[in-house]
């Protein structure tokens, strides 16, 4: 298989799960959340179905913590429109939240002007000042620079699924990362005390994940956030590889896929 090839693969790979309603999502592409003088920068808006839909909705951001030139040059395609983006979206907006993938150019920053645009235009949008926030991968240290912002309350939970996290302990595992792979580190210098004590995490962990320093980052941020007794909700899918949700197509990863929606529904949707 050639390079191309399989970057167009990757490119184009979708979560292996699906839900009812996922066909009768309602979609705004490209809608500015942002003008520099470059251009304009752009959010996509799945929505429930409008069997499903409320007044005012929920939200969903996915953080990418790549900017898109070099997205571009590896997959050939901005983040927001690869398969995995696209297929995150549709579930959070069948699972009655609004999913919002977007372009950026620095990521360690576009996400807080999104998130900025999100607050200040919600009644437009149609979308309530619930937030949640999902990552992946090495977009973990973007999102949890999000809620590191001493004016995150806004934010009512967050995903980190197989995520590189903080360096603890004098590790440098998600510097090198940082470096070796393209992602921002955000984070850098700091530690779980700098996590807010009341926000509901989610982290999901591929036992078997073959990412250079990923799990020891991992499994050392949960150690520390549980010494700190956050309210951490934390599943192990002991055989499964780096990015399960794509390439591993079983039982337990469409349950661990499930538990993560029903986690944003409980947060996001549930109103006692």
């Amino acid at each position: 298989m050639s390079p191309d090839t399989r970057q167009d693969h990757i490119s184009k790979k979708r979560v292996v799960y699906t839900l009812p309603g996922v066909d009768a999502v309602t979609i705004r592409r490209d809608q500015e959340y942002s003008r520099t003088d470059a251009g304009a920068l752009t959010m996509d808006l799945y929505y429930p179905p409008d069997s499903m839909r409320a007044a005012r909705t929920p939200a969903v951001v996915f953080v990418t913590g790549f900017n898109d030139a070099g997205a571009q040059r590896m997959l050939g395609c901005r983040m927001k429109e690869m398969g995995s983006y696209i297929s995150w979206g549709q579930l959070a907006a069948a699972s009655g939240m609004v999913g919002i993938t977007y372009t950026n150019r620095e990521p360690a920053t576009d996400v807080h002007a999104l998130l900025r645009h999100l607050q200040e235009n919600a009644a437009s949008l149609d979308i309530d000042d619930r937030i949640g926030i999902w990552a992946c991968s090495g977009n973990g240290p973007a999102a949890l620079s999000v809620l590191m912002q001493e004016d995150q309350d806004y934010v009512a939970c967050a995903v980190l699924c197989y995520a590189y996290m903080l360096d603890l302990d004098g590790s440098t595992g998600v510097a090198d990362a940082a470096r070796r792979f393209g992602f921002v580190n955000p984070c850098g210098g700091k530690s779980a005390d700098d996590l807010p004590r009341d926000t509901p995490l989610f982290i999901a962990r591929a036992g078997q994940d073959q990412m250079p320093g990923l799990n020891d980052a991992l499994d050392r941020f949960m150690a520390k956030a549980l010494g700190r007794n956050l309210p951490v909700t934390f599943v192990n899918h002991s055989t499964a590889p780096h990015a399960f949700d794509l390439f591993e197509d079983s039982a337990t990863s469409r349950e661990m896929i499930r538990r993560i929606l029903g986690f944003l529904q409980c947060h996001l949707l549930t109103t006692s």
